[in-house]
Protein backbone atom coordinates (compact mmCIF):
# COMPACT_ATOMS: atom_id res chain seq x y z
CA UNK A 1 0.00 0.00 0.00
CA UNK A 2 1.37 3.21 -1.54
CA UNK A 3 0.60 6.37 0.72
CA UNK A 4 0.72 8.81 -2.72
CA UNK A 5 -0.48 12.00 -0.60
CA UNK A 6 1.80 11.48 2.42
CA UNK A 7 4.76 10.71 0.07
CA UNK A 8 3.99 12.86 -3.14
CA UNK A 9 2.90 15.91 -0.99
CA UNK A 10 5.05 15.36 2.19
CA UNK A 11 2.17 15.27 4.91
CA UNK A 12 4.32 12.64 6.43
CA UNK A 13 8.07 12.62 7.05
CA UNK A 14 10.57 10.40 8.34
CA UNK A 15 10.98 12.06 11.72
CA UNK A 16 7.21 11.66 12.12
CA UNK A 17 7.82 8.38 12.01
CA UNK A 18 10.80 8.19 14.70
CA UNK A 19 8.67 10.18 16.72
CA UNK A 20 7.00 7.00 17.81
CA UNK A 21 9.30 4.61 18.31
CA UNK A 22 8.27 2.93 15.01
CA UNK A 23 6.56 0.42 16.86
CA UNK A 24 2.95 -1.50 15.44
CA UNK A 25 1.71 -0.96 18.80
CA UNK A 26 2.47 3.00 19.02
CA UNK A 27 2.24 4.29 15.77
CA UNK A 28 -0.80 6.01 14.23
CA UNK A 29 -2.89 4.47 11.60
CA UNK A 30 -1.73 6.53 9.26
CA UNK A 31 1.98 5.57 10.03
CA UNK A 32 1.56 2.20 10.33
CA UNK A 33 3.06 1.13 6.90
CA UNK A 34 6.33 2.24 8.47
CA UNK A 35 6.59 0.40 11.34
CA UNK A 36 9.91 -1.24 12.08
CA UNK A 37 8.44 -4.11 13.67
CA UNK A 38 6.36 -5.56 10.75
CA UNK A 39 2.86 -6.82 12.82
CA UNK A 40 0.30 -7.86 10.49
CA UNK A 41 -2.90 -6.26 9.74
CA UNK A 42 -4.78 -9.26 9.22
CA UNK A 43 -7.51 -9.18 6.63
CA UNK A 44 -10.68 -11.47 7.74
CA UNK A 45 -12.47 -13.19 4.92
CA UNK A 46 -15.81 -13.47 8.04
CA UNK A 47 -18.25 -14.38 5.69
CA UNK A 48 -17.73 -15.78 1.79
CA UNK A 49 -21.61 -14.82 0.96
CA UNK A 50 -22.46 -11.46 -0.59
CA UNK A 51 -25.37 -9.75 -2.33
CA UNK A 52 -23.18 -8.77 -6.11
CA UNK A 53 -21.51 -10.62 -8.18
CA UNK A 54 -18.14 -8.39 -8.82
CA UNK A 55 -16.42 -9.29 -12.26
CA UNK A 56 -13.24 -9.06 -9.98
CA UNK A 57 -14.23 -10.75 -6.48
CA UNK A 58 -11.16 -12.66 -5.67
CA UNK A 59 -12.90 -14.55 -3.01
CA UNK A 60 -15.65 -15.58 -5.77
CA UNK A 61 -18.69 -15.06 -3.53
CA UNK A 62 -22.05 -15.81 -4.91
CA UNK A 63 -25.31 -14.61 -2.67
CA UNK A 64 -25.47 -18.18 -0.98
CA UNK A 65 -24.70 -19.79 1.94
CA UNK A 66 -20.94 -21.65 2.67
CA UNK A 67 -21.43 -24.17 5.17
CA UNK A 68 -17.93 -24.65 7.92
CA UNK A 69 -17.50 -21.16 8.52
CA UNK A 70 -15.84 -19.99 12.04
CA UNK A 71 -18.51 -19.76 14.67
CA UNK A 72 -18.83 -16.55 17.35
CA UNK A 73 -16.58 -18.41 20.28
CA UNK A 74 -13.86 -20.01 17.74
CA UNK A 75 -13.58 -16.03 16.44
CA UNK A 76 -13.33 -14.61 19.88
CA UNK A 77 -10.64 -17.12 20.24
CA UNK A 78 -8.76 -15.87 17.65
CA UNK A 79 -9.36 -12.23 18.42
CA UNK A 80 -7.57 -13.25 21.63
CA UNK A 81 -4.85 -14.92 19.79
CA UNK A 82 -4.11 -11.97 17.59
CA UNK A 83 -4.77 -9.56 20.37
CA UNK A 84 -1.70 -11.04 22.24
CA UNK A 85 0.36 -11.71 19.44
CA UNK A 86 0.24 -7.72 18.74
CA UNK A 87 -1.76 -7.38 15.97
CA UNK A 88 -2.49 -3.78 15.37
CA UNK A 89 -5.65 -3.89 12.84
CA UNK A 90 -8.59 -6.46 11.67
CA UNK A 91 -9.65 -5.59 8.41
CA UNK A 92 -13.65 -7.13 9.01
CA UNK A 93 -14.29 -8.33 5.30
CA UNK A 94 -16.13 -11.09 3.19
CA UNK A 95 -18.25 -11.53 0.75
CA UNK A 96 -20.43 -8.83 2.24
CA UNK A 97 -19.14 -8.86 6.28
CA UNK A 98 -22.52 -6.91 6.77
CA UNK A 99 -24.17 -10.23 6.10
CA UNK A 100 -22.73 -11.95 9.38
CA UNK A 101 -24.95 -11.47 12.09
CA UNK A 102 -22.03 -11.37 14.73
CA UNK A 103 -19.87 -9.19 12.73
CA UNK A 104 -20.51 -5.82 15.36
CA UNK A 105 -20.28 -8.39 18.15
CA UNK A 106 -16.63 -9.06 16.95
CA UNK A 107 -15.79 -5.61 16.32
CA UNK A 108 -16.27 -4.75 19.54
CA UNK A 109 -14.70 -8.16 21.00
CA UNK A 110 -11.53 -6.60 18.95
CA UNK A 111 -12.29 -3.13 20.16
CA UNK A 112 -11.76 -3.98 23.85
CA UNK A 113 -8.73 -6.19 23.24
CA UNK A 114 -6.89 -2.66 21.90
CA UNK A 115 -7.37 -4.07 17.98
CA UNK A 116 -8.18 -1.05 15.63
CA UNK A 117 -11.16 -2.47 13.69
CA UNK A 118 -12.16 -1.47 10.16
CA UNK A 119 -14.38 -2.93 7.48
CA UNK A 120 -14.30 -3.45 3.51
CA UNK A 121 -18.22 -3.73 2.38
CA UNK A 122 -20.02 -3.00 -0.88
CA UNK A 123 -22.24 -0.29 0.80
CA UNK A 124 -25.27 -1.66 -0.28
CA UNK A 125 -26.87 -2.53 3.04
CA UNK A 126 -25.34 0.31 4.93
CA UNK A 127 -28.33 2.36 6.50
CA UNK A 128 -28.12 5.22 8.38
CA UNK A 129 -28.77 3.13 11.79
CA UNK A 130 -26.53 0.86 10.89
CA UNK A 131 -23.59 3.89 10.43
CA UNK A 132 -24.64 5.31 13.32
CA UNK A 133 -24.39 1.98 15.22
CA UNK A 134 -20.54 1.36 13.79
CA UNK A 135 -20.07 4.74 14.34
CA UNK A 136 -20.62 4.14 18.75
CA UNK A 137 -19.12 0.82 18.52
CA UNK A 138 -15.61 3.09 17.87
CA UNK A 139 -15.03 1.89 14.28
CA UNK A 140 -11.71 3.30 13.04
CA UNK A 141 -12.66 3.47 8.99
CA UNK A 142 -15.58 2.56 6.69
CA UNK A 143 -13.90 1.15 3.02
CA UNK A 144 -16.53 1.04 0.01
CA UNK A 145 -15.89 -0.77 -2.85
CA UNK A 146 -16.56 1.64 -6.14
CA UNK A 147 -15.59 1.71 -9.46
CA UNK A 148 -17.12 4.57 -11.52
CA UNK A 149 -19.83 6.02 -12.57
CA UNK A 150 -23.27 4.43 -11.88
CA UNK A 151 -23.42 2.39 -15.60
CA UNK A 152 -20.11 1.49 -15.29
CA UNK A 153 -20.24 0.30 -11.21
CA UNK A 154 -23.76 -1.40 -12.01
CA UNK A 155 -22.43 -3.73 -14.70
CA UNK A 156 -18.82 -4.61 -12.68
CA UNK A 157 -21.35 -4.99 -10.00
CA UNK A 158 -23.63 -7.51 -11.95
CA UNK A 159 -26.97 -5.48 -10.42
CA UNK A 160 -28.39 -2.54 -11.50
CA UNK A 161 -28.70 0.32 -8.76
CA UNK A 162 -25.70 -0.85 -6.83
CA UNK A 163 -24.29 2.63 -7.45
CA UNK A 164 -27.22 4.62 -5.95
CA UNK A 165 -27.43 2.03 -2.83
CA UNK A 166 -23.68 2.47 -2.51
CA UNK A 167 -23.48 6.12 -2.72
CA UNK A 168 -26.11 6.04 0.08
CA UNK A 169 -24.07 3.66 1.90
CA UNK A 170 -21.20 6.28 2.01
CA UNK A 171 -23.77 9.14 2.98
CA UNK A 172 -24.88 7.40 5.41
CA UNK A 173 -21.11 6.83 7.06
CA UNK A 174 -20.66 10.75 6.18
CA UNK A 175 -24.14 11.64 8.29
CA UNK A 176 -22.91 9.41 11.16
CA UNK A 177 -19.40 11.19 11.24
CA UNK A 178 -17.88 7.63 10.38
CA UNK A 179 -14.29 8.15 8.25
CA UNK A 180 -15.06 6.50 4.95
CA UNK A 181 -13.31 6.25 2.19
CA UNK A 182 -13.61 4.48 -1.49
CA UNK A 183 -11.73 1.88 -3.23
CA UNK A 184 -11.54 1.22 -6.87
CA UNK A 185 -10.18 -1.93 -8.95
CA UNK A 186 -8.31 -0.13 -11.91
CA UNK A 187 -9.28 -2.33 -14.95
CA UNK A 188 -9.97 -1.62 -18.78
CA UNK A 189 -13.36 -1.00 -17.94
CA UNK A 190 -12.92 2.50 -15.17
CA UNK A 191 -9.82 3.95 -16.11
CA UNK A 192 -10.79 6.39 -18.43
CA UNK A 193 -13.58 7.55 -15.61
CA UNK A 194 -10.87 8.17 -12.97
CA UNK A 195 -11.67 12.38 -13.44
CA UNK A 196 -15.13 11.19 -12.81
CA UNK A 197 -14.14 9.10 -9.42
CA UNK A 198 -11.83 12.14 -8.20
CA UNK A 199 -14.91 14.64 -8.89
CA UNK A 200 -17.24 12.32 -6.68
CA UNK A 201 -14.68 12.57 -4.11
CA UNK A 202 -14.67 15.62 -3.74
CA UNK A 203 -18.45 16.66 -4.25
CA UNK A 204 -19.50 13.83 -1.61
CA UNK A 205 -16.62 15.15 0.73
CA UNK A 206 -15.16 11.52 0.81
CA UNK A 207 -11.86 11.91 2.70
CA UNK A 208 -9.40 8.62 1.65
CA UNK A 209 -9.20 6.57 -1.45
CA UNK A 210 -7.33 3.53 -2.48
CA UNK A 211 -6.78 2.75 -5.85
CA UNK A 212 -5.89 -1.07 -6.57
CA UNK A 213 -4.29 -2.92 -9.24
CA UNK A 214 -6.27 -5.66 -10.33
CA UNK A 215 -5.16 -9.07 -8.55
CA UNK A 216 -5.03 -11.87 -10.45
CA UNK A 217 -7.03 -14.17 -7.93
CA UNK A 218 -10.72 -15.75 -8.11
CA UNK A 219 -12.86 -14.03 -10.74
CA UNK A 220 -9.82 -11.67 -11.00
CA UNK A 221 -8.03 -14.43 -12.96
CA UNK A 222 -10.83 -15.24 -15.05
CA UNK A 223 -10.64 -11.14 -16.54
CA UNK A 224 -7.32 -10.54 -16.02
CA UNK A 225 -7.45 -9.91 -20.12
CA UNK A 226 -8.96 -6.60 -19.12
CA UNK A 227 -6.02 -5.65 -16.87
CA UNK A 228 -4.49 -2.35 -18.32
CA UNK A 229 -1.31 -2.50 -20.50
CA UNK A 230 2.04 -0.92 -19.28
CA UNK A 231 1.18 2.02 -20.80
CA UNK A 232 -2.38 2.53 -19.42
CA UNK A 233 -1.00 1.57 -15.93
CA UNK A 234 0.91 4.78 -16.17
CA UNK A 235 -1.42 6.82 -17.45
CA UNK A 236 -3.40 5.91 -14.60
CA UNK A 237 -0.90 6.61 -12.16
CA UNK A 238 0.02 9.52 -13.66
CA UNK A 239 -3.60 10.91 -13.47
CA UNK A 240 -3.87 10.07 -9.75
CA UNK A 241 -0.79 11.43 -8.76
CA UNK A 242 -1.80 14.64 -10.69
CA UNK A 243 -5.39 14.50 -8.91
CA UNK A 244 -3.70 14.42 -5.60
CA UNK A 245 -1.34 17.39 -5.83
CA UNK A 246 -3.95 19.15 -7.37
CA UNK A 247 -6.66 18.44 -3.54
CA UNK A 248 -3.14 19.62 -1.65
CA UNK A 249 -2.43 22.50 -4.11
CA UNK A 250 -6.01 24.04 -3.40
CA UNK A 251 -5.96 22.87 0.36
CA UNK A 252 -8.29 20.10 0.03
CA UNK A 253 -7.22 17.19 2.44
CA UNK A 254 -7.55 13.97 0.89
CA UNK A 255 -5.27 10.50 1.71
CA UNK A 256 -5.10 9.12 -1.82
CA UNK A 257 -3.48 5.49 -1.91
CA UNK A 258 -2.53 3.20 -4.80
CA UNK A 259 -2.79 -0.92 -3.63
CA UNK A 260 -1.16 -3.98 -4.91
CA UNK A 261 1.22 -2.73 -7.56
CA UNK A 262 4.78 -1.62 -5.53
CA UNK A 263 6.18 -0.43 -8.94
CA UNK A 264 4.00 2.72 -7.91
CA UNK A 265 6.94 3.46 -5.10
CA UNK A 266 9.65 3.45 -7.16
CA UNK A 267 7.77 5.48 -9.93
CA UNK A 268 6.99 7.55 -7.35
CA UNK A 269 10.28 8.17 -6.41
CA UNK A 270 11.56 8.86 -9.85
CA UNK A 271 9.45 11.59 -10.43
CA UNK A 272 10.65 13.43 -7.04
CA UNK A 273 13.94 13.14 -8.27
CA UNK A 274 12.65 14.63 -11.44
CA UNK A 275 10.39 17.46 -10.21
CA UNK A 276 11.24 17.58 -6.07
CA UNK A 277 14.83 16.58 -5.54
CA UNK A 278 15.32 17.94 -2.64
CA UNK A 279 12.52 15.73 -0.97
CA UNK A 280 13.80 12.91 -2.68
CA UNK A 281 15.90 11.53 -0.08
CA UNK A 282 13.44 11.20 2.62
CA UNK A 283 11.09 9.43 -0.12
CA UNK A 284 13.27 7.31 -0.43
CA UNK A 285 13.57 6.28 3.27
CA UNK A 286 9.72 6.12 3.90
CA UNK A 287 9.72 3.87 0.90
CA UNK A 288 12.54 1.56 2.31
CA UNK A 289 10.27 1.51 5.62
CA UNK A 290 7.67 0.44 3.73
CA UNK A 291 8.90 -2.47 2.28
CA UNK A 292 7.19 -2.88 -0.39
CA UNK A 293 4.75 -6.24 -0.86
CA UNK A 294 4.21 -7.47 2.47
CA UNK A 295 1.76 -10.20 1.82
CA UNK A 296 2.99 -13.08 4.29
CA UNK A 297 5.08 -10.35 6.35
CA UNK A 298 3.13 -7.38 7.50
CA UNK A 299 -0.25 -8.40 5.61
CA UNK A 300 -2.17 -11.47 6.43
CA UNK A 301 -5.05 -13.31 5.79
CA UNK A 302 -7.77 -15.76 7.81
CA UNK A 303 -10.20 -16.85 5.42
CA UNK A 304 -14.43 -17.88 6.27
CA UNK A 305 -13.24 -21.06 7.52
CA UNK A 306 -10.33 -20.48 9.58
CA UNK A 307 -7.57 -20.99 6.14
CA UNK A 308 -4.63 -18.47 6.95
CA UNK A 309 -2.95 -17.05 3.58
CA UNK A 310 -0.60 -14.76 2.82
CA UNK A 311 -3.08 -12.20 1.77
CA UNK A 312 -6.58 -12.14 0.50
CA UNK A 313 -5.42 -13.10 -2.85
CA UNK A 314 -3.83 -16.67 -1.47
CA UNK A 315 -6.57 -19.31 -1.60
CA UNK A 316 -4.63 -21.16 -3.26
CA UNK A 317 -2.24 -22.09 -0.86
CA UNK A 318 -2.52 -22.04 2.95
CA UNK A 319 -0.12 -22.44 5.95
CA UNK A 320 -2.66 -24.07 8.49
CA UNK A 321 -5.84 -23.39 10.00
CA UNK A 322 -6.43 -21.60 12.79
CA UNK A 323 -8.97 -24.08 14.51
CA UNK A 324 -5.93 -26.38 14.56
CA UNK A 325 -2.86 -23.74 15.54
CA UNK A 326 -3.29 -20.02 16.59
CA UNK A 327 -2.65 -17.81 13.77
CA UNK A 328 1.13 -16.78 15.36
CA UNK A 329 2.26 -20.07 15.65
CA UNK A 330 1.35 -20.69 12.11
CA UNK A 331 2.44 -17.27 10.96
CA UNK A 332 6.17 -17.24 12.33
CA UNK A 333 6.90 -21.12 11.66
CA UNK A 334 9.07 -20.61 8.31
CA UNK A 335 9.37 -24.50 8.10
CA UNK A 336 6.98 -23.66 5.58
CA UNK A 337 9.11 -22.74 2.00
CA UNK A 338 6.87 -20.46 0.79
CA UNK A 339 6.41 -18.51 4.39
CA UNK A 340 10.19 -18.50 4.29
CA UNK A 341 10.58 -17.07 1.04
CA UNK A 342 8.07 -14.27 1.79
CA UNK A 343 9.81 -13.04 4.70
CA UNK A 344 13.44 -13.18 2.80
CA UNK A 345 12.53 -12.90 -0.65
CA UNK A 346 15.69 -11.65 -2.10
CA UNK A 347 17.58 -14.09 -4.12
CA UNK A 348 14.42 -16.11 -4.53
CA UNK A 349 11.99 -13.87 -6.99
CA UNK A 350 13.26 -14.11 -10.60
CA UNK A 351 13.57 -12.09 -14.08
CA UNK A 352 14.05 -8.52 -13.87
CA UNK A 353 13.39 -8.49 -10.30
CA UNK A 354 16.53 -10.06 -9.29
CA UNK A 355 18.54 -7.51 -10.86
CA UNK A 356 16.16 -4.71 -10.41
CA UNK A 357 18.27 -1.41 -8.31
CA UNK A 358 14.89 -0.68 -6.44
CA UNK A 359 13.66 -4.20 -5.00
CA UNK A 360 13.99 -2.81 -1.47
CA UNK A 361 10.68 -0.77 -2.38
CA UNK A 362 9.00 -3.21 -4.26
CA UNK A 363 9.87 -6.42 -2.63
CA UNK A 364 9.03 -8.80 -5.93
CA UNK A 365 5.67 -6.69 -6.13
CA UNK A 366 2.52 -8.79 -6.25
CA UNK A 367 3.20 -13.20 -5.79
CA UNK A 368 -0.36 -14.15 -6.75
CA UNK A 369 -0.14 -11.84 -9.84
CA UNK A 370 2.81 -13.92 -10.88
CA UNK A 371 1.75 -17.30 -10.45
CA UNK A 372 -0.92 -16.64 -11.81
CA UNK A 373 0.47 -15.40 -15.10
CA UNK A 374 3.43 -17.32 -15.51
CA UNK A 375 2.47 -21.09 -13.18
CA UNK A 376 5.44 -19.65 -10.72
CA UNK A 377 5.07 -17.65 -7.69
CA UNK A 378 8.71 -16.85 -7.60
CA UNK A 379 8.35 -15.56 -11.15
CA UNK A 380 8.58 -11.73 -12.25
CA UNK A 381 5.09 -9.60 -11.69
CA UNK A 382 3.90 -9.26 -15.15
CA UNK A 383 2.45 -5.86 -13.95
CA UNK A 384 5.78 -4.00 -13.44
CA UNK A 385 5.29 -1.18 -16.18
CA UNK A 386 9.01 0.11 -15.58
CA UNK A 387 11.60 -0.66 -18.17
CA UNK A 388 14.86 -1.77 -17.37
CA UNK A 389 16.60 1.55 -17.87
CA UNK A 390 14.17 3.22 -15.01
CA UNK A 391 14.96 0.01 -12.75
CA UNK A 392 18.67 0.33 -12.89
CA UNK A 393 19.43 -2.59 -14.79
CA UNK A 394 22.28 -3.26 -16.58
CA UNK A 395 22.58 -2.41 -19.78
CA UNK A 396 23.01 -6.37 -20.68
CA UNK A 397 19.89 -7.80 -20.62
CA UNK A 398 19.19 -10.83 -19.17
CA UNK A 399 17.70 -13.94 -21.00
CA UNK A 400 14.13 -14.13 -19.35
CA UNK A 401 13.69 -17.36 -16.95
CA UNK A 402 9.86 -17.38 -17.02
CA UNK A 403 7.94 -17.74 -20.24
CA UNK A 404 4.14 -17.29 -19.41
CA UNK A 405 1.83 -20.42 -18.50
CA UNK A 406 0.04 -22.22 -21.86
CA UNK A 407 -3.34 -21.41 -21.76
CA UNK A 408 -3.00 -18.39 -19.19
CA UNK A 409 -5.99 -16.04 -20.18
Amino acid sequence: MLGVTRLLCGTATPGDALRFGRQSDRLPPHLLHYSADKKPVVVWNLIRRCNLFCAHCYSDSHDQDYPGELTTEECQRVIDDLAQFGVPVILFSGGEPLLRPDLFALIAYAQERGIRAVISTNGTLNTPSLAEEMRDLGLSYVGVSIDGPEQVHDKFRGKRGAFQDTLNGIRACTDAGLRVGIRVTLTAFNHQHLDELFRLIEEENIPRACFYHLAYAGRGERIQRYDLSHEETRAAVDNIFRWTEDFHRRGIAKDILTVDNHTDGVYLYLRMKEEQPERAAETLQMLRWNGGNQSGVAVGDIDNLGNVHADQFWSSYSFGNVRERPFSQIWTDTSDPVMAVLKNRRGHIKGKCSRCSYFDICNGNLRVRAWSYYGDMWAEDPACYLTEDELGIAEERETRVTERRPGAA
